[in-house]
């Protein structure tokens, strides 16, 4: 640990804080779940500039930096293996500055720090009678953590990706400096088309300009639709025509929740607030013992997704003003609290009752979505022949996204790539495929995760999402990323961090540093 001993000398001159040993670094699922198996130390500079420091000294030392800003990641794919890297995370750097608010073009600017999360900025845009549009994700991320990651909503008539919101960026660099890049300026450039997509691999995002609109309401409607009706049917046709739209699996009951949002006057009545993540010390704990319940037994695990799809069914919605539950669609309500909201007062997110789990996402050209799906249902019947019924094992189901083109070297809905005929135009259907993880660490039919995963890698274009997937998802899906646009990112990336300071194993794998 020299290493970091020299590192701990140089924070303490620049008066810095002392850091925290974390020893692994874990993921939003806590200790168990690590984003980085081992680290030196964790930094919570309060500033901007003492990042910096943090940064250039960490650097100077030859020491590996990792930013963090919620840890939302899935598995220990954050950081590289060695043991010398630090983590700084951005949380308590929540500044805004410089509103702009929209004008005759509909559109206006903030500046916003590295530790903004998404709720942060949908309250101050409120505040402001404004909005991020539907360029946005997690009401428990970080704006710039996003970015850098590729996250992204579900739209194909509206930029989804959260890059798509981005003006411009700073990225603190390994020499505690600060590259300034604009869409306007630099959005033709391979440095702008490396930095929406980064990975973190060439600095820290600092600040982002962010693009806002006009504050604006919307009705949330959701039907259940058939598995024909889905896999037989008009899928793009189903989600184009509104500004964001995405279906939830349940293959144990062959339906689909399919869920849709529509703007609407903002005078209309109604102020829902929903929650994806809200659950009750009742919910969490019933949900614990049924989950665990069906740790080996197809029959609870069956019983477990007819209880989740019936209470997906209805409205996941609170009147924000008087927390009523809302029971009945359509629900009315202001744009982000309609499209993520958070939580309900009195209660906690899943995974702090012990509710964990893995995932698997996987991007794929919506014009194969039918296909793809297909291919799901048959692996899934293959399960059953073989005496394993496969359920949803996730309180909504197995989710089905969706993306509008966005440009960009590492992006799941780029068009840049051309190492297949694949057609990328009309946009990206994601499957996630979230599941609970027992106290064992062995799920019903384990298996069949992998195997499914190594079907939809070997037989369709897939493309992986950044912090859903395992090493070996990463690895195999190496053969379907284009070499070219992965050369044209290393040589960026080269620029911006030739000592390879911000490296990740995900960066090792797809040879990117």
């Amino acid at each position: 640990m020299a290493r970091f001993k020299s590192l701990s000398l140089l924070a303490l001159v620049a008066t810095l804080a002392p850091a925290a040993r974390a020893d692994p670094y874990n993921t939003f699922d806590g200790p168990g779940f690590p984003a980085c198996n081992e680290v030196a130390a964790v930094y919570h500079p309060t500033t901007i500039d003492e990042m910096a420091v943090i940064v250039k000294n960490a650097s100077a030392a030859g020491v590996p930096v990792r930013a963090s800003g919620k840890g939302h990641m899935w598995y220990d794919t954050m950081c590289t293996d060695d043991p010398n890297t630090v983590i700084v995370v951005t949380e308590a750097l929540a500044g805004f500055s410089n509103f702009t608010a929209p004008d005759e073009s509909g559109t206006g600017s903030v500046v916003i720090e590295a530790g903004v999360t998404f709720f942060e900025l949908a309250d101050y845009l409120h505040a402001h009678n404004t909005s991020i549009g539907y360029s946005l994700v997690n009401w428990n991320i970080t704006v710039a953590g996003a970015l850098a990651m590729g996250a992204h909503r579900t739209a194909l008539s509206q930029p989804a990706v959260v890059a798509g919101a981005a003006l411009a960026m700073d990225i603190l660099l390994a020499n505690g400096t600060f590259v300034h890049l604009s869409q306007a300026e630099h959005g033709d450039t391979d440095d702008w088309k490396a930095a929406t997509t980064s990975l973190g691999l060439l600095g820290i995002i600092s600040r982002v300009t962010v693009k806002i609109f006009p504050e604006f309401k919307l009705s949330v409607n959701q039907k259940i639709l058939s598995e024909d009706e889905v896999l037989n049917g008009d899928i793009f046709g189903l989600i184009n025509p509104y500004p964001t739209a995405n279906f939830w699996w349940w293959p144990g009951q062959k339906k689909f929740h399919y869920r849709t949002y529509d703007i609407v006057p903002n005078e209309d009545s109604g102020e829902g607030f929903q929650s994806t993540f809200s659950v009750s010390a009742f919910e969490g704990n019933t949900a614990k013992t049924l989950l665990e319940g069906g740790a080996k037994s197809s029959t609870v695990n069956l019983l477990t997704e007819t209880t989740f799809f019936t209470i997906w069914s209805a409205p996941n919605y609170h009147d924000k003003n008087t927390d009523i539950p809302i029971l009945f669609w359509p629900v009315t309500g202001w744009s982000y609290d309609s499209l993520i909201g958070g939580l309900y007062p009195n209660t906690l997110p899943e995974w702090d009752y012990d509710l964990h789990g893995k995932t698997l996402e996987l991007a794929f050209p919506v014009t194969m979505a039918n296909a793809m799906l297909k291919r799901v249902r048959e692996k899934f019947d293959e399960a059953e022949d073989n005496g394993h019924l496969m359920t949803s094992t996730y309180r909504s189901g197995i989710n089905i996204k969706f993306g509008q083109k966005f440009d960009d070297l590492l992006g799941q809905t780029s068009t840049l790539p051309q190492n297949t005929d694949a057609d990328w135009s009309k946009g990206t259907i994601m499957f996630d495929f979230p599941s609970y993880l027992p106290n064992s660490g062995v799920r019903y039919n384990e298996p069949f995760y992998a195997d499914l995963a190594e079907t939809l890698v070997n037989e369709f274009p897939a493309r992986p999402h950044w912090t859903k997937n395992t090493r070996e998802v990463y690895q195999n899906s190496l053969k379907n990323l284009d070499p070219e646009i992965l050369s044209r990112f290393a040589a960026v990336r080269e620029r911006f961090d030739p000592n390879k300071t911000f490296a990740s194993i995900v960066g090792q794998i797809i040879g990117v540093v």
